[in-house]
């Protein structure tokens, strides 16, 4: 495909999936930034991206979203809870968790999407079967261990948006494509602030306990 194709199609997107692309860009720019309305921005996305993967035969990705429109609640509600000022959610405590734990996950998020792909594959004329069922059981995995504040869930979506990017750009999704390739060079960014955040957070426990 040449440039000139890729701009005619960007720029004769629809509507919806442009709110939606935008909705998703200011969702993770304030993530990066631990902000709580991230999950205001986050709903608007997943809910419109139900309507557009289940209209382009990408059924797991529309599942996959309306999955997420609940995980934006419990997100938000988990993230108010454990901030250690309610004014200030740029202080969210974040987890680090355990070599185990992310070797767990891993093994959750490859295991169910070979069988969802499997059933897509050989049940219905879902596109890209096991890709697409691979970036919505990964995708699943990330957004837990999102709204559970784990530092690892961003590698969990470095992986998803480069096998996200190549579905969306070969079903023609030209501004989703753009999107995810954003959201790929903001996880690196997001990976480096959460661990400055926890570096932090380890920093001022040490200084406590050892004042005590």
């Amino acid at each position: 495909m040449t440039l000139e194709q890729f701009i005619s199609g960007f720029l004769g997107a629809s509507t919806i999936e442009i709110v939606a692309a935008v909705s998703g860009f200011i969702c993770i720019f304030l993530i990066i930034k631990r902000n709580i309305w991230c999950w205001f921005f986050g709903l608007i996305q997943v809910s419109l991206y139900t309507y557009i993967f289940f209209n382009i035969n990408l059924y797991s990705d529309a599942a996959l979203n309306v999955v997420y429109i609940f995980l934006q609640f419990y997100g938000w509600w988990n993230w108010r809870a454990n901030s250690q000022s309610t004014e200030q959610q740029a202080d969210l405590v974040v987890e680090h968790g355990t070599l185990i734990h992310t070797a767990l996950w891993t093994g959750v998020a490859l295991l169910t999407s070979v069988i969802l792909g499997y059933v897509m594959a050989n049940k219905t004329d879902a596109s890209f079967a096991y890709l697409d069922a691979f970036t919505t059981c990964t995708s699943l995995v990330a957004q837990f261990l999102l709204t559970r504040r784990y530092l690892v869930n961003w590698t969990f979506w470095i992986v998803v948006d480069v096998v996200a990017i190549y579905v969306y750009y070969q079903k023609g999704l030209y501004p989703t494509s753009l999107l995810y390739f954003t959201f790929l060079v903001m996880c690196f960014f997001g990976q480096y602030s959460w661990w400055k955040q926890h570096k932090k957070q380890t920093s001022t426990l040490s200084e406590y306990q050892s004042e005590s």
